[in-house]
């Protein structure tokens, strides 16, 4: 397999986790978005909608990270990254989904920049607009977890929704967002962290590193 994939993307982070959850070696192929290699020739070629991360297993290419975690999830089912109950399928995935959905793409590259070269924003209030959504959003989560609180975010085994949480926290811990108020989040993203799968696809220790 092939991961192509950028150091600083939370959604490459989560394919990171997953594949090294389930112990499968690939290959690391860098984009880098900040010189925006993800709009050349030769990335387009293989990248219809020009975004990591994207795998490619054999002939196969599949993109969008959820994606990806569960296509990883139905070719190699051990561990599993989903729980065996629809309850439980749905609750992860709505966890999941409160991150990749809500919070990420009003704060990915794309929408920062067009904050400030487009609709000349200034640096503050684009850290004020990150800081925003992530806190808030992160509160939705938050009140999920403390309903129902186990050591990750789901049971006892870290799974599908704890590959979009930490990166998350990464980015919220880099952008300097108040984490105080989401002590379950902070408490499940410490446990994680403490897991090899987690700790070894840190950004900073991807080949791409600046």
């Amino acid at each position: 397999m092939e991961l192509f994939n950028y150091f600083r993307s939370s959604a490459s982070y989560r394919v990171r986790i997953g594949l090294a959850l389930k112990g499968l070696s690939f290959d690391y192929t860098p984009v880098h978005l900040v010189r925006n290699e993800q709009t050349s020739e030769g990335f387009a070629a293989v990248s219809v909608a020009r975004l990591v991360p994207l795998l490619r297993d054999e002939d196969k290419l599949v993109h969008q990270s959820l994606a990806i975690l569960e296509y990883l999830d139905e070719t190699h089912p051990t561990p599993a990254l989903l729980p065996s109950d629809a309850l439980g399928r749905a609750r992860v995935r709505a966890l999941a989904l409160d991150i990749a959905c809500e919070i990420h793409p009003l704060n990915n590259l794309r929408v920062l920049r067009y904050l400030t070269q487009s609709l000349g924003v200034s640096e503050d209030d684009k850290n004020r607009w990150y800081r925003h959504w992530v806190e808030s959003g992160l509160e939705t989560v938050e009140r999920q977890l403390a309903a129902q609180p186990t050591t990750y975010c789901h049971g006892e085994t870290p799974g599908l929704a704890d590959c979009v949480l930490v990166p998350q926290i990464f980015n919220a811990q880099r952008f300097e967002c108040r984490t105080e108020h989401v002590p379950n989040v902070m408490r499940v993203f410490a446990n994680c962290m403490k897991l090899e799968a987690f700790e070894a696809t840190r950004p900073e220790k991807c080949p791409d590193a600046q």
